[in-house]
């Protein structure tokens, strides 16, 4: 634990606080969570935008809370290692901002609205994995195939879009989608010769 506090302490620590205010919400002070849902009619409101930050700090319940936090444990380490302690955090942070982006603009008019969960986050950090290692193999829950990276993000981004037409369900489809795309734009603008490891990738380069 001690090794891998120091190696990779921003994802150790972004999972710590994940599992201390989800569970500290769930099991001993419900309000909180009250208070940390992005409602977008609040949020725009109230100014409340706090919200586009606490909301990703918070889960519904236990498995939305390990399915987020074994992704961020896993792609976390990688992408940490090969970002450096600062721009992974700014991804991760900056992924919670820009997919909660989305739902203050289609749900700002509508009260009974609100989300939570660092899903959006996750999803940051895992695309921005795809766009350095493509052709990588990913292995989901419970099927033991294993898919190449660009495939598999073919495949989300298309599902998230046309659930997200469907408007049928709790998950926040938009939320995945921006925070997938924002991966993406995240190391292209501000990560340093992103461009150039996709083409030798590639082997345009």
């Amino acid at each position: 634990m001690n090794e891998f506090i120091s190696n990779y302490p921003v994802t150790f620590y972004l999972v710590a606080i994940n599992v201390f205010f989800s569970l500290a919400a769930l099991y001993l002070y419900p309000p909180i969570i009250e208070w940390g849902y992005l409602k977008p009619y609040r949020t725009v409101r109230q100014k409340s935008w706090y919200e586009l930050l606490t909301s990703g700090f918070l889960h519904a319940n236990i498995g939305h809370l390990f399915v987020n936090m074994f992704t961020l444990y896993f792609f976390g380490q990688v992408m940490e290692r090969v970002l450096g302690g600062n721009y992974f955090l700014g991804l991760y942070l900056s992924g919670l901002i820009a997919a909660g982006i989305p739902s203050l603009i289609k749900f700002k008019d509508d009260p009974n609205y609100a989300t939570l969960g660092a899903s959006g986050a996750v999803g940051s950090v895992l695309f921005a994995f795809i766009l350095l290692f493509p052709l990588e193999p990913i292995y989901l829950m419970l099927i033991p195939i294993p898919i190449p990276a660009i495939v598999f993000a073919i495949g989300y981004l298309g599902y998230s879009m046309y659930a997200s037409k469907q408007a049928r369900g709790k998950i926040n489809h938009e939320a995945h989608a921006a925070g997938a795309v924002w991966g993406i734009l995240y190391l292209i603008l501000f990560v340093p010769n992103t461009i150039d490891h996709i083409l030798t990738v590639f082997g345009l380069m």
